[in-house]
């Protein structure tokens, strides 16, 4: 049975506090890392109605900070579903008080769905809607093919 995109969306949200800052005051990365590993599990699993495990952390960009006091807004949604792995967009936002977002950190993170032997399972396929959900499939199977190619 195919599943939609928009089935397993996921969104978290933080307002970043002091045991979330580094020195600098700043969200620490580590920090971030974690919340986009636990939001791409929450898709994963959605979609795939199994546990998961994280394979792959393929691109992890910070491209801009966040401060104590910030609204962290993060999105995750599946854009390519193979035998027994999923890849998930993770997209991180500052987010105004007037509503509007800054786009800080972007992730692709591969999860694989888990039998009850704790062994890959099967996942649903993609039922692609729009254009942009086809283009994320498009460029997760490069993505893919790039992945198996340093694997070697």
């Amino acid at each position: 049975m195919k599943k939609k995109v928009s089935d397993s969306f996921t969104e978290q949200v933080h307002i970043l506090s002091q045991g979330n800052l580094n020195g600098y005051s700043r969200l620490f990365g580590g920090q971030l890392m974690g919340w986009i590993d636990v939001v791409a599990a929450v898709v994963a699993r959605r979609h795939s109605g199994r546990n998961v495990t994280t394979a792959v952390v393929d691109m992890l960009q910070f491209q801009a900070p966040a401060y104590a006091n910030d609204t962290v807004l993060i999105l995750g949604k599946i854009t390519y579903a193979g035998r027994t792995s999923m890849e998930i967009k993770v997209t991180v936002y500052v987010e105004e008080l007037s509503g509007e977002r800054k786009l800080i950190n972007t992730a692709y993170v591969v999860m694989v769905a888990l039998d009850e032997n704790e062994r890959p399972t099967e996942v649903p396929g993609l039922i692609l809607e729009t254009e942009e959900e086809r283009t994320e499939y498009e460029n997760a199977k490069l993505r893919k093919a790039r992945r198996m190619e340093y694997k070697g």
